[in-house]
């Protein structure tokens, strides 16, 4: 294990994806090592396959990924994905940070929706949190992505050539929400420099 700085650990990285984001969510965290920042995704899906999905990226990836169950204590080498019945946000629970689920209203027409997610990082992690925006249809992630740079954190977008759907990621750009853009093969490696650095 490769020694990581004090910054590296206080990081937590925030992801958001739709249409197509299965397969880039699988390329993306298979480049994250066993001792990743905490991580916490939310991906369009009916509640009915969060769970398999979770455990299929569980079996596949260093990291171990889980399916959200709320009040989980965020820890490192932990991928933590929104089930598909609830929205998922940051809260700070003591010293550290935890999980928690809302069964409020749609955002942007779904639940889980990305910006409640990333709303809650820019609101509770702020510079601390990384944010990025996979391939999708609509805005939904847009604004919070927006939101998170403005708080000083570090943010990513996939770019529309590795895309799917160049929706979410184009939305997010179109406001300035998105510092680096990057091709899905090459996000990870950026996602984890920029950890050790925020």
């Amino acid at each position: 294990m490769a020694e990581r700085s004090p910054a590296y650990f206080r990081t937590i990285i925030f992801i958001g994806a739709s249409t197509g984001g299965t397969e880039a969510i699988k390329t993306f965290l298979m480049g994250f090592p066993a001792d990743c920042p905490p991580t916490m995704f939310v991906q369009h899906m009916p509640a009915t396959f969060t769970g398999s999905f979770a455990a299929r990226l569980d079996g596949l990836c260093q990291p171990r990924v889980v399916e959200a169950q709320g009040g989980e204590a965020l820890a490192p080498g932990v991928v933590y994905l929104a089930p598909g019945h609830s929205h998922m946000r940051v809260r700070r629970q003591g010293a550290g940070y935890a999980t928690e689920l809302l069964k409020t209203p749609p955002v942007n027409r779904h639940r889980p929706s990305v910006d409640v997610l990333f709303d809650s990082a820019a609101e509770m992690v702020g510079r601390n949190a990384v944010g990025v925006i996979l391939t999708g249809m609509g805005k939904d992630g847009a604004n919070g992505l927006l939101r998170m740079r403005q708080a000083g954190a570090k943010t990513f977008g996939q770019d529309e050539a590795s895309c799917v759907v160049y929706g979410m990621p184009r939305e997010a750009a179109l406001i300035g929400a998105v510092e680096e853009v990057a091709g899905i093969d090459a996000l990870a490696k950026k996602v984890l420099a920029a950890c050790r650095i925020v």
